[in-house]
């Protein structure tokens, strides 16, 4: 079941770095950030970390939980996470679950060949569990000032 904004997310449960089982229900009480990105260790998606890990006070202040999504594995995040020196958690998307749910897996060209790839995409959920914005196939300057702004609204509106 894809996830519709103003709606409550399904329920489904994820693994990410440091040993953390992602579910709607164990993020009750605190808006998530949920970044989906193509893959670990590429240009955009370095920067695009690295931009969260800088902004992570603010997010936490404002009340929100940041988890990257990709369809990496759990070593490759690990490394990646430590890295970048990541404060927050990377959910392993291996089996494309989390990706399908979402709707970010696109057939993309890459060096003249079709394939399928994850679009850049962003999804703010409130602390009610409730899917309240999305950002799809994203640039990556400016996109994480925008989702922060968009978190302090919502603790603004609770």
């Amino acid at each position: 079941m894809t996830p519709v904004i103003n709606k409550t997310l399904p329920d489904f449960e994820a693994h990410a770095t440091s040993g953390v089982k992602f579910t709607p229900q164990s993020l009750l009480g605190r808006a998530v950030v949920l970044y989906f990105y193509p893959k670990d260790n590429t240009p955009g998606c370095t920067t695009e970390a690295m931009q969260f890990r800088d902004q992570h006070k603010d997010f936490v202040k404002a009340g929100a939980v940041v988890f990257g999504v990709s369809r990496d594995n759990m070593a490759s995040h690990e490394k990646f996470k430590q890295n970048l020196e990541l404060p927050f958690e990377l959910i392993a998307d291996t089996e494309e679950k989390l990706c399908h749910m979402f709707g970010v897996v696109k057939n993309k060209i890459m060096y003249g060949k079709k394939v399928k790839g994850i679009e850049r995409s962003t999804f703010l959920i409130d602390a009610e569990g409730v899917m309240r914005a999305e950002w799809r196939g994203i640039k990556v300057a400016g996109h994480v000032e925008e989702v922060l702004k968009a978190v302090k609204a919502l603790k603004k509106a609770a």
